[in-house]
């Protein structure tokens, strides 16, 4: 394979083919990506990527896990819609509750790991504090979207790092939210070293990729296809570059570290995700799928072929049947993990004592059983058991927003 550049005939021939019916690209303008009628982002902080967006497993680090959760323009079609407008002086738009109706990397990851987590996020809306990694994991991003603004000649490791503070400030402006992570440093010092751990990342990068030879097409590329199923896919790319040849390549940035290779499959489960979305937009299967992990040095690359994608597809199915299921039954059944010990929502999980919110839903109950009671309810009767498939190592992948 030709190293994909973007250049050339590359660019022109991905620009033609993608000329119509894609998706929209958000670089540049610090907003999220459209979402379509009653869409809404997901929750602002969520390190479950994808990437990432599968669960992980533990590398032995003793440090928190979990998966990548894309950019805060990739999300799942909101659960609610506004009944209201909103005006000043006035209370927020009160939401009402809707069946999900689309899936992304992120959360298809969230379901495997725990169903009563996807209802968390996804149906009851339940807030979750920022969290450093995936704070710092989207200031990473940010550069690294940024760098290629300038010429290629400039594109520098001390030119990466000087974006640093401009764009965390930026961060600081669009996610007023991220500034209680260092409410409690009087002096900053905790902030400073948060900000030198982000530019070590952005260096790492330049031993792994070398920007002056890049001119990706895409970056931050919202992608959004309909199966024949009904069942909407989408998702954030954050960098799709072309070959000369036309060839396709899609990377992904990970601010955590590379999964050991027992994990690699998990960790590919996005790429797939966004591989077979991109086939079934425009019949274009990618050449290579790329994942770059800045936390540990290392870069992991899987060339797919149309079996790959037609397995992801028909996983995604079975797993959009159980989520279908369980969202009209409304058995929603926790599941313990390692990844317990870093969710947010222990207060009202069954498995810490909690009670879950009343569930909003309408509820369709099968003869005979209760909700979370028999075998006709829960993801199990779709055939699909709510599995964890390792993903992204032992340090979360950093990113905030869905994915």
């Amino acid at each position: 394979m030709v190293p994909p550049r973007g250049d050339g005939a590359g660019h022109c021939q991905w620009r033609a083919v993608w000329s119509v019916g894609m998706g929209t690209s958000t670089e540049g303008t610090g907003q999220q990506a459209p979402t379509g009628g009653g869409a809404e982002a997901e929750p602002t902080v969520a390190d479950t990527s994808a990437a990432a967006n599968t669960p992980t497993a533990p590398t032995g680090s003793g440090e928190p896990v979990g998966t990548d959760t894309g950019t805060s323009a990739d999300a799942d079609t909101s659960t609610s819609t506004s009944t209201s407008t909103s005006t000043p002086g006035t209370p927020p738009l009160r939401r009402v509750p809707a069946p999900p109706s689309s899936l992304s990397p992120s959360r298809a990851g969230d379901f495997m790991q725990c169903p009563l987590l996807y209802r968390f996020r996804v149906i009851d809306k339940l807030p979750e504090k920022p969290s450093e990694a995936a704070t710092r994991g989207t200031l990473v991003h940010a550069v690294l979207e940024r760098l290629f603004d300038v010429p290629a000649v400039e594109r520098t490791a001390p030119r990466a790092r000087a974006l640093v503070p401009g764009q965390w400030d930026r961060l600081r402006e669009t996610r007023p939210e991220v500034v209680e992570l260092f409410a409690e440093d009087p002096d900053g010092a905790r902030l400073n070293r948060w900000l030198q751990e982000a530019e070590r990342l952005v260096e790492r990068w330049f031993s792994l990729e070398d920007p002056t030879r890049l001119e990706p097409v895409e970056r931050e590329l919202f992608v959004e296809t309909e199966l024949d199923s009904g069942l909407r896919l989408r998702g954030i790319i954050d960098r799709v570059d072309v070959a000369p040849t036309g060839e396709v390549r899609i990377v992904d940035y990970k601010t955590g570290k590379a999964p050991r290779p027992e994990y690699a499959e998990g960790a590919l489960f996005q790429m797939k995700f966004y591989a077979l979305v991109v086939w079934r937009l425009k019949n274009v299967v990618p050449r290579r799928l790329q994942l770059v992990y800045l936390g540990s040095g290392d870069v992991l690359t899987y060339d797919p072929v149309v079996a790959d994608l037609e397995r992801v597809e028909r996983k995604l199915l079975s797993l959009w049947d159980a989520i279908r299921l369980a969202t009209e039954t409304g058995d929603w059944r926790p599941r313990p993990t390692k990844l317990c010990g870093w969710c947010d929502h222990q207060a009202v999980c069954p498995e810490f004592g909690g009670t879950p919110p009343p569930y909003p839903l309408p509820v369709t109950v099968p003869t005979g059983h209760s909700p979370g009671t028999g075998p006709g309810t829960g993801p199990a009767a779709a055939g699909v058991l709510p599995v964890g498939v390792p993903a992204s190592g032992g340090v979360r992948q950093g990113r905030m927003g869905p994915d």
